[in-house]
């Protein structure tokens, strides 16, 4: 990320810590077990995301459940809502996230999405009217909003340095996966009891049940899984935090690597709890109200501050964009958009839209692997724009054809491919790209807060997205990829001319290149150092840390911190 070690460590103890850590990238996941049984389990979360997201677009179109929910499914409005809806509850549910993250935990965090998630699809898949699945897709919803935010949280916080890059681009191939895996099991089950008037329910609910699957293997298996180093310390456990990373390194507590680990963490707690004790010194007591004002205040201070609030711009903006791109649009309507571009039959346009799954999937990977060496804006900017001329290609397609694609079934393919090479353009750039630029732009005292407020700019922009499609599709015809076009290009110009190149900043520069007269990121790396001079975290690597091994964490420093 642009903002340096993540930790705040010394000069003197990263570049120790580095000397001693294992390999990084790819390699690094597969390096220590214990750390690729971490990424798995991120990767469920992330594939239990992206399965929701695409699941719905093939159910919507399968003749039986037309027939059971038809007062939703062929009004435009309604079935607007049965999509949406779930962003609506992903919305509350990651507001909500940060508090319980916080106050029960990581893990338990998890284990109650999961349950919550569980119930919402119980109920859809038992659902015999819309209302049904409307409440059940709202429940689900917040269970997805929470563990898009809790799973990626806790496994970042449990794993080593050298990997935390790979486990983000892990995360978002796990979504791709999701969502390629979902199209294509909607095609199998489509075929369950025949594509017309005999085809039975077990055609939808069978692939809205099996949800269920990654998120029991999910909420059980983070049961076996140790809680959070970071939120350990957080709850004054350090014996516990320590344990943790001992296992999870496969070294001993006394080890360098550990101790280092562990002294990071520990300078970023009194960090922010000196910062707020700065800020806010008559909100100390500990009681809830203090705790809610001081939330409050920081929230604050998003708007109020002229260079934080540009950021909170560059960060709301860059996922208000990702959303106008379209590209949930395709996701959930795909099967629509394909039948309306002239390839006849549900089960053919079921058989592209898992083209959409496999292209989106495969062009995420080259994007995770280099995303480092070519820099986030030539990467957003080209997707953008790649993405806009689809949208007009298309458009101007079925402005000449709507009426006739029976007699130009090539014009109906051309069109296809262009939502194809929509979804490549989407898969290597905005898709993985924006996610990454939104959590590298703050300092670190608002980071947290920061990706919040981006996070659910991200789900709100979605849900309007999943309620306007179809109404847009219907009204407006081939006007939808224009204006989805219109925005793409806007999307382009937004990153080309507003937001700063983030790739590799130190905090110096990128307080510099956001307007930052104050210098919050200078004066967070300075109060940081302070920090870790105090603990003795500056000592390693200088040669002047204590050299006996047998020697405890806290025979090292008092209960303050103080060496």
């Amino acid at each position: 990320m642009g903002g340096g070690d993540a930790g705040g460590a010394s000069p003197y103890a990263a570049k120790h810590r580095k000397a001693l850590q294992g390999k990084s990238g790819w390699v690094g996941l597969v390096h220590n077990r214990r750390i690729f049984a971490n990424a798995v389990f991120a990767s469920l979360g992330g594939l239990l995301y992206g399965y929701n997201q695409g699941v719905f677009s093939g159910v919507l179109s399968m003749y039986s459940f037309d027939q059971r929910m038809a007062s939703a499914v062929d009004n435009t409005g309604t079935k607007g809502w049965l999509v949406s809806i779930l962003e609506l509850g992903a919305w509350a549910g990651v507001l909500c996230t940060g508090y319980l993250a916080d106050k029960i935990s990581r893990k338990y965090t998890i284990v109650l999405a999961v349950c919550v998630f569980c119930v919402g699809v119980i109920v859809q898949t038992a659902a015999f009217q819309p209302s049904s699945i409307y409440g059940g897709r709202f429940i689900t919803g917040l269970g997805v909003g929470s563990l898009s935010m809790a799973v990626p949280l806790y496994n970042a916080e449990l794993s080593p340095p050298e990997v935390r890059g790979s486990l983000v681009a892990l995360q978002q191939l796990a979504i791709t996966f999701g969502i390629l895996i979902s199209f294509w099991i909607d095609y199998g089950t489509n075929y369950i009891g025949g594509t017309g008037s005999g085809q039975s329910e077990m055609a939808w609910r069978i692939p809205l049940a099996l949800q269920l699957v990654p998120a029991i293997i999910l909420g059980v298996g983070i049961l076996y899984m140790p809680f959070s180093p970071r939120w350990l310390v957080n709850q004054g456990r350090d014996e516990e935090a320590l344990l943790v990373l001992s296992k999870a390194r496969r070294l001993p507590v006394n080890s360098d690597l550990v101790q280092i680990e562990f002294l990071e963490i520990r300078a970023q707690y009194l960090f922010e709890k000196e910062t707020n004790a700065l800020k806010f010194p008559q909100f100390q007591d500990g009681s809830f109200k203090s705790n809610f004002k001081l939330g409050f205040y920081d929230y604050m201070s998003l708007l109020t501050s002229r260079t934080l609030f540009y950021r909170v711009t560059v960060g709301s903006l860059t996922m208000f964009f990702q959303q106008w791109t379209g590209v949930n649009a395709i996701l959930y309507y795909a099967p629509s958009i394909f039948a309306d571009l002239g390839l006849t039959g549900n089960t053919t346009s079921l058989l592209a839209t898992g083209v959409v799954g496999i292209v989106m999937f495969l062009a995420t990977i080259p994007a995770v692997i280099w995303i480092d060496k070519v820099g986030r804006k030539p990467v957003l900017v080209s997707g953008a724009f790649i993405m806009a001329g689809c949208h007009l290609i298309v458009a101007v397609l079925t402005a000449l054809y709507h009426n006739s694609w029976q007699s130009h079934p090539t014009a109906g393919w051309v069109a296809c491919v262009f939502v194809w090479i929509f979804s490549i353009a989407f898969g290597y750039s905005w898709g993985p790209c924006s996610w990454i630029l939104v959590a590298e732009i703050w300092p670190l005292s608002i980071r947290g807060k920061g990706i919040s407020i981006a996070a659910s700019s991200n789900w709100m922009n979605n849900f309007i997205v999943g309620q306007v499609t179809p109404t847009m599709l219907a009204r407006i015809g081939f006007g939808t990829f224009v204006f989805f076009g219109a925005f793409s290009f806007l999307g382009g110009f937004f990153i080309m001319f507003f937001v700063p190149e983030t790739k590799g900043l130190t905090l110096e520069e990128m307080d510099d290149v956001f307007g930052d007269r104050e210098g919050l990121g200078v004066a967070d790396q300075q109060r940081q150092n302070a920090i870790a001079d105090r603990i003795g975290l500056t000592a390693y690597g200088s040669g002047k840390q204590e050299s006996d091994p047998e020697k405890s964490s806290h025979e090292q420093y008092d209960d303050e911190g103080k060496a």
